[in-house]
């Protein structure tokens, strides 16, 4: 199951109690105070992994719940720290304060551990407290409580490109084309119900790029027609996007701006991105060579392969100026 969305609760440990205590030897019934500090608490750390694609692992956990740290002990001993807890999540996933509405941290970084509930301080033995003018404490500290917090878990996919068009366009097709991705295809609208990714080698003189496929994009979807706008959440971090239209539409400029508006409503930065527009399904075309290309356009078949290559090198040639440090 894909999760790209959860709330879950937190909870660092407690500090261990300080240690009251006296030094015992022989011949000495009441010596120095020699009473340990608590331990501190776990804490709760976060880390993004190339290895984990969906949040589901972390939603069906739902509470984490960090160590306690322990007391304090006479002979000056201090109690052990409470066990810390590592949460890994996907890349790109953005960590939200439920009670502030505060972004917490962004894991955009692989194997970086972000701290996001601190274990409470352990508290102090008497001997701790000692000082010249007070050389026999007569109490010792108890141990802080660990923070709290409830935190919503927002999955942002990262990628060179992402795939836009309507629903059956060839998206999930392409994307099966061009790299080892194997989304569900059919011949009917809204086979893609979560996106994809796909990693796509080109040969030589190009690097390999990430793709992003997501689920397609009908007239007035902000407003909550078919799968709504949700999923677009994904193609923020796209480095581009490519846009694309039927070959056997009527009139595809029109089409590819009713798909930028659907974007511009759900984020106008969107449109910023360098994109490329390909005409999909040259297979189906009863005369290929009488087809209307728009200047600028692309025209390919997944199917049959033909125009891919031209239109994988058009992509790494856009990757390639496309700017890389504005990630949302």
């Amino acid at each position: 199951m894909f999760i790209d969305e959860t709330t879950i609760e937190l909870k660092a440990g407690d500090g261990g109690n300080g240690c009251f205590a006296y030094e015992r030897l022989k011949y000495k019934p009441k010596g120095r105070p020699d009473g340990g500090n608590g331990g501190r608490g776990g804490h709760i750390y976060f880390c993004g992994s190339p290895q984990v694609h969906t949040l589901q692992d972390v939603a069906y956990h739902h509470r984490y719940k960090a160590g306690r740290g322990a007391h304090g002990k006479g002979k000056n001993q201090t109690g052990r720290g409470g066990e810390d807890i590592l949460v890994t999540v996907p890349l790109g996933t953005v960590i939200h304060d439920t009670e502030t509405g505060e972004i917490l941290v962004d894991c955009l970084t692989e194997g970086k551990k972000e701290l996001i509930a601190r274990g409470g301080r352990g508290g102090r033995g008497n001997a701790a407290l000692v000082t010249p003018r007070n050389p026999n404490p007569d109490h010792c500290e108890p141990g802080k409580p660990g923070e709290e917090k409830t935190v919503r878990l927002v999955l942002k996919m990262l990628a060179d490109v992402g795939l836009v068009g309507r629903p059956n366009a060839g998206k999930s097709t392409f994307l099966s084309c061009i790299s080892h991705a194997r989304p569900k295809i059919a011949d009917y609208p809204f086979t893609t119900t979560k996106p994809h990714l796909g990693i796509v080698r080109p040969g030589k003189g190009y690097d390999s790029f990430v793709v992003a496929d997501i689920p397609g994009i009908i007239e007035d979807c902000h407003t909550g027609k078919g799968l709504g706008i949700r999923f677009l959440r994904h193609i923020e971090r796209t480095r581009t996007l490519a846009i694309l239209i039927e070959a056997t539409t009527a009139d595809p400029e029109t089409e590819a701006e009713v798909l930028l508006k659907e974007l511009e409503h759900y984020s106008s930065t969107l449109l910023e991105k360098p994109r490329i527009y390909i005409l999909t399904k040259k297979d189906i075309l009863e005369a290929p060579d009488t087809c209307h290309v728009p200047p600028g356009w692309y025209l390919m078949s997944a199917v049959s392969g033909d125009g891919v290559a031209t239109v994988i090198n058009q992509l790494a040639n856009l990757i390639k100026t496309a700017p890389s440090d504005d990630l949302p």
